[in-house]
């Protein structure tokens, strides 16, 4: 078997007014055997890629993997650069058997209408019919069936906070190595239910989605065939005509089946969609500071203020809204800014210095700052991801510095990253337990350290672009007169072909 490996992945909130380019995916892209190196016994989809392919004795050809995370759109260019360099790898490849690739399902760009499947249908036109596409996709993926149309079988993550990646590469993988070996014949169905839901509560911990989870798990379990279900909760800040929920199903060579089961799970979450839209309290930026502020002192664990509709790590209402309250015993790590890191180690570790700080992603990202701080530390900052998402993963974060405001310390980095385990505070020599109160800007993924590290977590609803109201976003791509929470009727989309 002789398969090649590629990827791109980036989640766009096409509403940002900045755009990623070319340039920003070739600071951390991996070509060839840096691939390999780079991935290999790492809790990633292509590190289970590479855990399977070996395992089975595959030959692998690993081409390129472009990586951003959670970002704006990106320039028409670099859809067409990355495309053109895999299919350019594929073609050059002699014998190929199959194809994995990872894609993330949510990129956006004013080119394309659905950039992976602009990816995957390039890639098949390269490869032909005869060899074989799987994909692994992003459990916040916006897909539908035309998506997926031209590859064999896609999965995606089962999990969020997504502790499960290499585990998705591995079901990947392995379907694609099973099918190379004649063992396996997959057809793959995805369905629709028209429903979107925000970030925040797309946590598979949260019920209903827990026992809808759940429900697939069990027919999976109590199959007596090849089964594989990906429920995906799509990815409501990207304005996609598919953006949403929606159920992948992959079988032996049983698309009726793939189709009902996919379908029934699609009638449970159209059944469940007021409870998925808002299965927890959203706190004002008042209720939330003054109920830290009063509980505090009186526990023993941290109080995590979580200000999720922050998109670009940069937000400032509730940094605003501590300082003017001179809130002690508090923490914001992971605040993206690069102009200040840069005036903070001009200044010098121990100086104290006015600058401005934060807010510059957008309009929306709340005040620009200007605030007198002391410098704790000042350096390029770096390290392996510790915790279960990513982990063993590179992080750079660039020239980053550690500012003493008041009471609260804040650490200052170059490259947007999101606080979601300890490592936001242990690269800064410090340990979330120390503090009262800590700002977090993570979406879904703080869940797997911070709800138990935490006495509490408030959901805080600040006006950024990744808001709890949906309603309140201009979509122009996404057709609002068919989904839920913009109307109230079923739209169950099924295409049998694919």
């Amino acid at each position: 078997m002789k398969i090649a490996i590629a990827g791109f992945h980036i989640e766009s909130v096409s509403f940002l007014p900045n755009t990623v380019h070319y340039a920003d995916f070739e600071e951390g892209v991996l070509r060839g055997a840096k691939v390999v190196t780079g991935l290999t016994d790492t809790n990633t989809v292509i590190g289970g890629f590479l855990d399977i392919c070996q395992a089975r004795g595959a030959t692998t050809v690993p081409l390129v993997y472009a990586y951003q995370g959670a970002l704006g759109r990106v320039s028409n260019d670099v859809i067409e650069r990355y495309t053109a360099e895999i299919c350019k790898g594929l073609a050059d490849i002699d014998d190929l058997d199959g194809v994995l690739l990872h894609l993330h399902g949510a990129a956006w760009a004013p080119g394309y209408e659905d950039p992976e499947r602009f990816i995957i249908e390039s890639v098949r036109r390269t490869v032909g019919e005869r060899v074989r596409i799987m994909v692994g996709f992003d459990y916040h993926g916006n897909l539908d069936a035309d998506s997926i149309r031209a590859c064999d079988a896609a999965f995606a993550y089962q999990k969020s906070p997504h502790t499960d990646m290499g585990d998705t590469g591995r079901r990947t993988a392995n379907c694609m190595t099973l099918t190379l070996q004649g063992k396996l014949s997959p057809t793959c169905r995805l369905v629709k239910p028209g429903v979107l839901t925000p970030s925040i509560f797309s946590a598979t911990q949260l019920n209903p989605l827990a026992k809808i989870l759940a429900e697939a798990r069990r027919l999976e379990h109590e199959s007596d065939s090849y089964l594989d279900i990906s429920l995906m909760a799509g990815f409501s800040y990207a304005d996609a005509t598919n953006t949403g929920f929606s159920v992948m199903a992959v079988t032996d060579a049983n698309a009726e089946r793939a189709n009902t089961i996919a379908t029934s799970l699609c009638e449970r979450i159209w059944q469940d969609r007021h409870e998925l839209y808002r299965p927890e309290h959203i706190f004002s930026l008042d209720e939330a500071v003054n109920h830290a502020l009063e509980t505090a002192p009186r526990v023993s664990k941290p109080i995590v203020l979580l200000e999720h509709a922050d998109r670009m790590s940069d937000s400032t209402y509730l940094l605003d809204a501590l300082i003017r309250r001179n809130a002690q015993h508090t923490a914001v790590p992971f605040l993206w800014d690069p102009q200040a890191a840069e005036i903070a180690a001009a200044a010098g570790i121990g100086a104290t210095t006015t600058l401005t700080l934060g807010a510059h992603s957008s309009r929306r990202a709340g005040p620009r700052l200007t605030v007198e701080c002391e410098v704790l530390q000042a350096e390029p900052k770096s390290y392996y991801i510790s915790g279960a998402m990513l982990q063993g993963s590179y992080v750079n974060l660039g020239l980053s510095a550690l500012l003493r405001i008041g009471g609260i310390l804040v650490s200052v980095i170059s490259r947007p990253a999101f606080g979601v385990d300890e490592d936001a505070f242990t690269v800064f020599d410090q340990n979330p337990r120390d503090y009262d109160i800590i700002v977090l800007r993570s979406k879904t993924h703080f869940r797997q350290v911070y709800q138990d590290l935490a006495e509490e977590i408030l959901i805080v609803d600040t006006p950024d672009y990744g808001p709890a109201d949906l309603t309140t976003l201009p979509y122009e791509r996404l057709d609002t007169r068919s989904v839920y929470p913009f109307v109230e009727h079923p739209t169950i989309s099924v295409k049998t072909e694919n």
